[in-house]
């Protein structure tokens, strides 16, 4: 087993765990390869429905991966941990020592030979050094997060219903700034659970004691989409009673407000920042890989550092140059999924001494999804050179394929066939919120 080829793939996110599971399936299967994911956590959800799992309308116990269990199913080795450092020249990875919730070491730190290694850590929030954004903000990028915030919701919505019961002031402003897709989705969620949670025992607080506002630097939301996807998108949240600020930077966050550049003070009793992204800072120091401002690790077409062919990068983490463009790959989760398609064909070949697959971007287009009123999005993209705009529940069931087609990467059709007829029984049996 020690005399196989080795990848080691860090990071069990949408691209990474497609990776491990193609490569499980085809090489580790035969034992033509050893494969091994790396990853800090014990359990895999798909990133976009993290703004789900923090508004309570998706259970994430019912939709997360386990990888020690995924990896036996999938001839894969896993290994739980977090990157540290790296040696080039002895080719093997650090991994932190991991500790449990009251600090007590349970793993010591760990080196990790390897003969191919792929990073694929995904990004974290930046918050462009702006002040109090650390201290005061909540951000989405793990599960983790994603609970506390649910839980934090809850118990917002539980404080401000007692209020409203003893007659005091019980308004709950909530504040999401950046107005991309996850906060614009997020807006979506959060209208739903203060229309759907007082059903459940809070019938002193009402939708309209809670204030939801998204902010945006740029002059119009989803700035980096069509148009005309960002026009139906703000006709939609005007609709659910979601305020809009555009063109208003956000100078500083307080603990119960926020500060405008203009000097203007916004009451805000939870803010959410979701107003852009970065690679780990720790990319930057990864034995003289080259990464760029944003801490992405710069790699070639074929998705090879710039500074070391047997070092691979791909998601959010890496900077991937597109042909005929000045732009790289876009930070998206189709983005990762055809990158880890590509990357699967380049490591295979790799172990027969083929070349290694360019890898090509197609925007197959946008889809934004407003919780349980409608979805809008333009499909096609580059791929024809044309887009055609959809909405209602045409666009809902392309949205809801994207998750599906994630779900048959990781387990075939039959599996994914049977989790989707768990899903309905669930819908049916439990409530529309998770209510703890």
């Amino acid at each position: 087993m020690d005399n196989l080829h080795h990848i080691v793939v860090v990071g069990g996110g949408a691209g990474g765990l497609e990776l491990v599971t193609s490569l499980g399936n085809k090489l580790g299967r035969k034992r033509r390869a050893r494969i091994t994911l790396v990853d800090a956590g014990l359990t895999h959800v798909w990133k976009p429905l993290l703004h789900e799992v923090a508004s309570g309308s998706l259970d994430a116990s019912a939709n997360e991966i386990n990888y020690r269990a995924h990896a036996q199913k999938h001839h894969y080795e896993f290994q739980l941990g977090c990157m540290s450092g790296l040696d080039r020249d002895a080719k093997q990875l650090v991994i932190a020592p991991f500790h449990d919730e009251e600090g007590v070491e349970v793993v010591p730190e760990r080196h990790i030979s390897y003969d191919t290694l792929v990073v694929a850590v995904g990004s974290t929030a930046n918050d462009f050094g702006t002040p109090g954004a650390q201290e005061h903000c909540l951000f989405l990028d793990s599960l983790m997060q994603a609970r506390r915030f649910h839980n934090l919701l809850l118990n917002a919505f539980l404080r401000k219903n007692h209020d409203a019961n003893q007659g005091q002031t019980h308004e709950l402003p909530i504040t999401i700034i950046g107005a991309g897709a996850t906060g614009v989705e997020l807006a979506a969620e959060l209208r739903l659970a203060s229309r759907e949670l007082p059903v459940f025992g809070m019938s002193h607080l009402q939708a309209s004691d809670v204030s939801i506002s998204v902010i945006e630097a740029a002059d119009r939301i989803l700035p980096a989409l069509p148009e005309r996807l960002s026009a139906a998108a703000t006709r939609e949240l005007e609709r659910q009673s979601v305020k809009m600020m555009t063109g208003q930077p956000v100078s500083e966050v307080r603990a119960q407000s926020i500060v405008m550049k203009d000097g203007t003070e916004l009451p805000s009793e939870m803010t959410i920042w979701a107003a852009g992204i970065k690679a780990p800072g720790f990319l930057a120091e990864l034995d003289g890989l080259e990464v760029n401002r944003g801490n992405q690790l710069v790699v070639e077409q074929t998705l090879q550092t710039t500074r070391d062919n047997n070092i691979f990068a791909l998601g959010d983490c890496a900077a991937c140059p597109q042909p005929d463009s000045e732009r790289p790959v876009p930070p998206r989760a189709q983005a990762a999924h055809q990158q880890a398609d590509a990357l699967f064909k380049t490591l295979c070949n790799r172990l027969e001494g083929k070349a290694a697959v360019p890898f090509v971007y197609n925007d197959y287009g946008s889809l934004i999804n407003f919780s349980h009123y409608t979805t809008v999005g333009n499909l096609m993209g580059n791929l024809s050179g044309r887009s055609m705009y959809i909405e209602g529940k045409v666009a809902r069931l392309f949205y809801v394929s994207l998750y599906r087609m994630h779900q048959v990467a990781l387990h075939g059709f039959l599996r994914t066939g049977v989790i989707w007829l768990m899903d309905r029984i669930n819908r049916a049996m439990h409530p529309r919120l998770k209510l703890h």
